[in-house]
């Protein structure tokens, strides 16, 4: 068990942790602003490798309405969850918010695809890009709904969704494949050549990020509330997941990919969510700090025992 973990670890923690250190020192030395970076990512990369994904998956129907159930029943339960422990302990409404973003929304995009790549290989990702552009609709409309459901819209969340080249992306394979049809040759070169910058580039952002949160000067309003998020993500969310799949009966490469990115550390995107409705963005940035950081001893653990 100890020598398959260790193997997992320096197989895909290892490599995965070199662009993250790179973009640290990056950060640290450089004070690269991440925005850009991000806006590169979100426009250039991301539609390039879904697309590019999508168009070659081997993925079946019947994968994609369980990767719905799956994302749709363990995000109801990690919400309960959250909002019970909340109301239990009795936090503030704009920790409990919080709480609520911090369970909920992994980092899915931005390292559980690199991270599925490394550890099952092209099948893995292809199971692993039906639950990313799910996670990007459920975020930017459910995900807002957490942050401030006195400022919700529906109107605005499903624009959210549709500001997304991502989703225009994987409706473009969508037709694509239901019609048989493929890119020419040329141009799906082109694609794939972007798409594999995609994995370096987000690891890289990831540890810029890393260090924007260590050097920023923050006082978390309650220890309490921090220590619950990072149990919950971190301890109580592997259950869940597992209990989730158990219920809709999913097994095989599917079952060890969606448990691998529901274990995910706290995604980036729910700070943006928390700081834009005031959600607790102090104790939501040091839980997306330190639920990386664990992760990268946790997850070999995790993808050892799904295997």
């Amino acid at each position: 068990m100890i020598q398959t973990v260790m193997t997992t670890l320096f197989q895909v923690i290892v490599p995965l942790s070199i662009p993250v250190i790179v973009g640290a020192l990056l950060g640290h030395f450089k004070q690269l602003d991440t925005k850009p970076l991000l806006t590169f990512t979100l426009y250039y990369l991301s539609p390039a490798i879904i697309l590019d994904t999508l168009l070659t998956a081997k993925v079946s129907h019947d994968d994609i309405f369980k990767t719905i159930a799956f994302s749709l029943l363990n995000l109801i339960l990690l919400w309960l969850l959250a909002n019970g422990v909340g109301r239990l302990f009795k936090f503030p409404a704009s920790e409990i918010a919080g709480l609520t973003l911090i369970s909920s929304f992994t980092n899915s995009v931005n390292y559980g695809l690199p991270l599925v790549l490394l550890a099952f290989g092209k099948l893995g990702l292809d199971k692993a890009s039906v639950y990313v552009i799910i996670q990007m609709v459920i975020v930017n409309t459910i995900g807002i709904y957490f942050a401030a459901r006195s400022h919700f819209s529906i109107k605005n969340a499903i624009k959210s969704v549709f500001s997304l080249p991502a989703i225009y992306a994987a409706m473009l394979a969508f037709v694509l494949r239901s019609f048989s049809l493929s890119l020419p040759d040329g141009i799906a070169k082109g694609v794939a050549m972007i798409a594999v910058a995609y994995s370096p580039v987000v690891m890289a952002i990831l540890g810029i990020q890393m260090v924007s949160v260590t050097t920023s000067k923050q006082k978390v309003q309650s220890q309490k509330t921090f220590w619950t998020g990072m149990t919950v993500r971190m301890v109580v969310s592997p259950f869940i997941a597992l209990f989730s799949l158990f219920v809709l009966n999913i097994n095989g490469i599917l079952q060890s990919v969606l448990f691998v990115l529901a274990c995910m550390p706290v995604a980036v995107n729910a700070v943006i969510l928390a700081e834009k409705f005031n959600a607790s963005p102090k104790i939501v940035s040091k839980c997306i700090l330190w639920t990386t950081l664990a992760s990268f001893f946790i997850l070999p653990f995790l993808i050892v025992a799904i295997k």
